[in-house]
């Protein structure tokens, strides 16, 4: 289903960033937690189903500890979400308390959800949740993320999390308005967009700039969330969080804000997990025939068809496929590793136990551990 306006949704994941969380990192702003409980509570009792992914532990944490600004330090940052997801998960249940509707904290890291019992394991608790009428405050388990599982910012959260549930839209709610044709804060005639193809080759030009001091994200972050929630088929929405009854009004088809269409059809679960990765253990360059082969849609990538490996990686560990001009066309899981795969490049696969001694398989990826980016 190809989304064109928010009211043909089921499902949404709506995102809020720390700056309206926090009121630009002053202390949760309860006020706003509570608007936000009342339009899903709305939404709810018309039958849309909502998934809440909440910034703010970290800037809630400063604040609770009296610091004058935000740490560098890695363990001082821990800290503070550790202090801060209290204060956090316990503003959300207030805020839903008188609408009778229970609330439930999920953290997660990258690592949680590139491995697939993981993976599977938070799909199957979000979607009994959901069931239950239940709604999830997901954040980023900040206080055991290192660069290794971090995943960066809960742009790239919330889009994961859409892909994870194979959501219908993403709405990210920020302190902007949405995308603009230019920096509206150099060019005070930038104009609006109100619809873009996720898809569109200038979209992340068009999105370059700094977010505020108190989160991690931009509007850059926004769009490449959009475009990674496309690749499920789900429509995502940038709009700003201080418009009056915003979800309510986008669920009834308003036009608010930027909205990101996909002209991807939904893809399998087993696909979106490998699409969804953010971080990836190596690459391996292909040739034009094997590149032609893999984007017909049905071929397994061959080591005969491989010409260069890049980074260290064990058998069964996420790579990426990418052509000659250094483009990514494809990412799957690796039957070798990146010590064997060396040895055996542009080698027929029937000639790869003469190379190593052993054969584990004949493809290098098998194109059911493969997923395609179109």
């Amino acid at each position: 289903m190809h989304i064109e306006n928010l009211s043909q949704a089921d499902l949404l994941v709506v995102k809020v960033g720390s700056s309206l969380v926090t009121a630009e990192g002053k202390g949760i702003d309860q006020a706003a937690l509570n608007n936000w409980a009342g339009q899903i509570a709305r939404l709810k009792a018309a039958g849309t189903q909502i998934i809440f992914v909440s910034s703010g532990a970290i800037a809630e944490g400063i604040k609770r500890l009296g610091w004058p600004k935000r740490p560098t330090a890695l363990n001082e940052l821990q800290a503070a979400a550790a202090v801060g997801q209290m204060g956090i998960a316990q503003a959300y249940e207030a805020a839903f308390r008188p609408h009778n509707i229970h609330t439930a904290q999920i953290l997660l890291t990258h690592e949680d959800l590139s491995n697939r019992t993981r993976y599977l394991n938070a799909r199957s608790t979000l979607r009994t949740l959901l069931d239950k009428g239940i709604v999830p405050i997901i954040n980023e388990n900040d206080t055991v993320t290192t660069d290794e599982i971090k995943l960066g910012d809960n742009d790239t959260l919330g889009a994961l999390v859409t892909n994870l549930v194979e959501a219908d839209a993403l709405v990210i709610l920020t302190d902007q308005k949405g995308l603009y044709d230019s920096d509206p804060r150099k060019n005070p005639q930038a104009q609006l967009i109100s619809t873009i193809a996720a898809e569109h080759p200038e979209l992340e030009k068009m999105a370059g700039g700094a977010g505020s001091s108190v989160g991690t994200g931009g509007m850059y972050t926004k769009v490449l969330a959009a475009k990674r929630a496309a690749l499920s088929g789900a429509a995502t929405v940038v709009a700003s969080g201080r418009e009056p009854d915003v979800l309510v009004r986008l669920k009834q088809g308003e036009s608010i804000g930027t909205l990101f269409t996909s002209e991807h059809s939904r893809i399998n679960a087993r696909k979106q997990w490998l699409l969804g990765h953010v971080q990836l253990c190596g690459s391996l360059v292909v040739d034009q025939g094997a590149e032609q082969a893999l984007l017909a849609g049905k071929a397994s990538l061959l080591p005969v068809g491989c010409v260069c490996v890049d980074g260290f990686f064990h058998r069964g560990e996420l790579v990426a496929v990418v052509n000659g001009e250094g483009k990514e066309i494809a990412r799957g899981l690796s039957n070798y590793s990146s010590a064997e795969t060396a040895k055996i490049l542009q080698t027929p696969s029937e000639r790869i136990a003469e190379k190593l001694g052993y054969m584990n398989e004949d493809e290098l990826i098998h194109r059911d551990n493969m997923a395609l980016h179109w």
